[in-house]
C-alpha cells in the first residue's frame, strides 16, 4: 500500500452535501481511529442479491441446514422452522447473525450458523465518463478495475486518467475511492477487485459540482471513503 495512507482528512457537514468519513482499503479489517476497513481483494463486505446461490449450515443441525439455495426474486431465502428471511441487502455475516437470532428466539439454544456464497447471480459494473464505450457490463468474479476499463474499450484520448472514481454501495452506506489510473496501469497503485453494482466514473465532467467538490476533498488515492448518504 502506498506511503501516506495514514494521512486522513475528515470534513464536517456543510450545507446539504455529502459528509465524508474515511476508511482504509486493506486486506484486514481496520477499526482503529474510527476507520472502517474495506479490502480490495476480499469480498467479506459483499452484499447479497437476488439470484445469488448460498449455503446455510447450522452446526449440529443437519435438518436445518441448506446445501444450496438461491435467493428469490424479492431477495428472500426460505429456511426450515423460521420460514422466509430477507437476505438481499445483507452480507453473509449479517445473514448468519439474523438466522442465529431467529433460531435462538424460539427453537435452539446458542445456534451457530455459517453462510457461504456458492454462486453470484449477476456481476454487473457501470463504466461512465471519458471512456471509448460507456455502459453497463457483465464481468467475471475477480475482475479488477483495469478489467472494467478494458470492457469499456479503454479511456478516451481526452480522459483525465489520474482522476477516476469508484462508487460502491455497502451496508454502511455509499463508499467512494479515487484512483490515478496511470499509476494503476504501472503497478504502483492498488488495482481493486470489482464488486457487483460498482460504478466507475473516469474524469468528473459527468458529475454534479457537489460530487466534484467532494471527490477533490478526499484525502488520498486508493481509499474507500464513506460518503454518509
Amino acid at each position: 500500500m502506498m506511503a501516506g495512507l495514514g494521512a486522513i482528512l475528515l470534513i464536517g457537514g456543510c450545507g446539504g452535501g455529502p459528509q465524508i468519513s474515511p476508511g482504509i482499503a486493506s486486506t484486514t479489517p481496520v477499526t482503529a481511529l474510527g476507520q472502517t476497513g474495506y479490502s480490495a481483494d476480499v469480498a467479506s463486505d459483499y452484499i447479497l442479491r437476488p439470484a445469488d446461490v448460498i449455503s446455510i449450515t447450522v452446526f449440529r443441525e443437519e435438518d436445518l441446514s441448506l446445501d444450496s439455495m438461491p435467493l428469490s426474486a424479492d431477495g428472500k431465502v426460505s429456511l426450515p422452522l423460521v420460514g422466509a428471511v430477507d437476505a438481499a441487502g445483507l452480507t453473509a455475516h449479517q445473514l448468519e447473525q439474523r438466522v442465529e437470532q431467529l433460531l435462538g428466539a424460539r427453537f435452539l439454544r446458542d445456534p451457530n450458523v455459517s453462510v457461504n456464497v456458492l454462486k453470484y447471480g449477476s456481476h454487473m459494473v457501470t463504466v461512465e465518463g471519458a471512456v471509448t464505450r460507456a455502459g453497463l457490463f457483465e464481468f467475471q468474479p475477480g475482475t479488477r478495475l483495469s478489467g472494467a476499463i478494458a470492457l469499456a474499450a479503454g479511456t478516451s484520448r481526452v480522459a483525465d486518467a489520474n482522476n477516476l472514481a469508484v462508487f460502491r454501495r455497502t451496508p454502511e452506506g455509499l463508499m467512494v475511492a479515487k484512483f490515478d489510473y496511470a499509476a494503476v496501469q504501472s503497478g504502483t497503485m492498488l488495482d481493486p477487485v470489482l464488486q457487483p453494482g460498482d460504478r466507475i466514473v473516469v474524469g468528473t465532467d459527468g458529475l454534479s459540482q457537489l460530487w466534484q467538490d467532494a471527490l477533490r476533498a478526499l484525502p488520498v488515492f486508493a481509499i474507500f471513503t464513506n460518503m454518509n448518504i
